[in-house]
């Protein structure tokens, strides 16, 4: 979104401006909305709608962008965008990086805890079992080289913006814009610099959409095992060794909770604005904030012997810790939109050292902790692990509502991204039942993906390598090494960026390769299980 000094944006009273936190997602969040994209119930620009907030705000150059009408678009939706406008000011080049007027954009303290939101999600009730495959010693040793990456990459990502928007005497930009604009920082890239904005946006979609199958299994595993244990739930939270709870009702299969849960994710995003769904997020920030802090007290007074579990894992393992962990990692995508709302943004680097530093820390005692107290009993979620007592029944289910609120939000970048060039095409009357339908599709096509991978370990494991390798690892330090070219760069900082790139590509090749395995090797176990089981009968 683009902010002129002047022109005054449509109030929103659920913005964190007015002391209200705003929802940022687990990540994929880098975007920014389309001048020319269409929400719920809305129409294309050019045409008269009494419904709409505001006056598009763009570019002289996004006028010309927006009419090819592409599905990668120079300005992507974000939800932080869709709660709460840029406030008014200055661009970049122009406001020294301070906004005017006291009143507008976030403070220090929001945007922290906007940042760590967006970057505590279902990957930290994961990094139990990525520290299983890592080893006791290795795991957190490894997740501590991975957090000081991944910090580093986003401050390159944040200096590269800067860089490039004064460059271009633009006022901010998204992640797929410094993409582009730094390809064209190079001559014989120039003519493909559009190739590099579509393909961020393919992974920034890619990962979005993977986080929302995430979800679904997520959902489908802790609600199948809190309905199979209801019999058997008492007041006493004893210790569980197994991450299955005693089953004492029989229940379906967890693809068959996905297809049960499938109408409400579809009315969930049929939600015409996100700003609707602010009080419920607030809600189920607050809901997770105290289901983390109830996970973290019985892990830690019910560890047993940590001395008997491996110091190093396999390194056939390895691979799907990486994709694990960086799959927790990849909060990247939030780090230019809180960077571009801040009221002050040249306080964000102390903000990114501060909230990453505080996520870094929770990843690696978390992940270490639940490893000690399960050990090698720990699931995929270390939810699936806690005793079915009323407490920690409540606390998975607690869980599962912000995980299901959560949805939405990560829901909106692709939908945002893919649906309006389409809806756009289409008569005025046809506008509001086309984006319905292509909403649904899109909800479906994600349980579909989970219904195929019902495994939430691998899940997750798989679309950390895939997808959040590239965003989070390999694209910020080539984004350096373009933005930077007529500058000149050190041969120790070219060799370090190189490493960087190295290390994502090595981790992604060798974690999809190792996920797609154990994927294969999980159903083939289960169908022989399953025809077993029918030739018995």
């Amino acid at each position: 979104m683009v902010s002129l000094a002047g022109r005054r944006q449509p109030e929103i009273s659920l913005c964190p401006d007015q002391r209200l936190p705003l929802e940022a997602v687990d990540a994929g969040l880098g975007v920014h909305p389309s001048p020319g994209s269409v929400r719920l119930g809305e129409t294309p620009p050019g045409r008269e709608n009494p419904r709409t907030l505001g006056p598009a705000i763009m570019t002289s150059s996004d006028v010309d962008n927006r009419a090819d009408g592409s599905l990668f678009s120079d300005q992507n939706p974000s939800e932080m965008d869709a709660l709460c406008p840029s406030p008014p000011g200055p661009s970049r080049p122009q406001r020294n990086y301070e906004r005017i007027g006291g009143q507008t954009g976030t403070s220090f303290c929001q945007t922290l805890i906007h940042l760590l939101k967006g970057n505590i999600g279902t990957g930290l009730l994961g990094l139990p079992l990525a520290v299983k495959n890592a080893g006791l010693v290795l795991g957190p040793v490894s997740l501590l080289v991975m957090g000081v990456i991944a910090v580093h990459c986003m401050r390159l990502l944040v200096k590269c913006s800067h860089h490039l928007s004064a460059k271009m005497n633009r006022p901010s930009m998204s992640y797929g814009e410094v993409m582009q604009y730094g390809m064209e920082n190079i001559s014989w890239l120039r003519r493909h610099s559009q190739w590099g904005r579509r393909t961020v946006n393919l992974f920034l979609i890619i990962t979005q959409m993977g986080f929302c199958c995430v979800y679904f299994v997520f959902l489908s595993d802790n609600v199948k095992q809190v309905v199979e244990a209801a019999n058997a739930t008492t007041f006493s939270c004893q210790m569980n060794y197994s991450n299955q709870t005693q089953v004492l009702v029989p229940s379906f299969d967890s693809r068959l909770y996905m297809l049960c849960f499938l109408p409400a994710f579809i009315l969930l995003v049929y939600t015409p604005n996100l700003k609707y769904l602010a009080p419920l997020s607030l809600i189920a920030n607050l809901v997770m904030t105290a289901s983390l802090v109830l996970i973290y007290f019985y892990s830690l007074t019910n560890i047993t012997n940590p001395s008997i579990l491996p110091k190093v894992g396999r390194l056939k393992d390895y691979p799907l810790f990486f994709g694990t962990a960086i799959f927790a990692f990849e909060g990247i995508g939030v780090v230019l939109p809180l960077e571009n709302k801040m009221h002050r943004p040249q306080s964000f680097n102390l903000v990114l050292y501060s909230g990453m530093g505080i996520v870094t820390f929770l990843y690696i005692s978390l992940g270490t902790i639940g490893y000690m107290c399960f050990g090698e009993h720990i699931g995929g979620s270390i939810t699936l692990n806690l005793p079915n007592c009323w407490t920690y029944q409540a606390v998975k289910l607690l869980y599962c509502f912000g995980i299901f609120i959560t949805y939405a939000l990560q829901f909106y970048v692709p939908a945002e991204i893919l649906i309006p060039p389409v809806v756009a095409r289409v008569p005025e009357r046809w506008e509001t039942p086309v984006d319905l339908l292509l909403r649904t599709v899109l909800v479906i096509f994600t349980c579909a993906l989970a219904i195929m991978i019902p495994e939430l370990d691998l899940v997750i494991s798989l679309v950390g390598s895939v997808s959040s390798s590239f965003l989070a690892l390999i694209f910020p330090p080539i984004l350096q090494l373009l933005a930077f070219h007529t500058e000149g760069l050190s041969p120790l900082v070219t060799a370090k960026n190189v490493i960087i790139s190295v290390v994502g590509l090595v981790g992604f090749l060798t974690g999809t390769y190792v996920a797609i395995g154990e994927i294969i090797a999980r159903n083939a176990l289960k169908h022989e299980e399953t025809l077993s089981a029918f030739m018995v009968q």
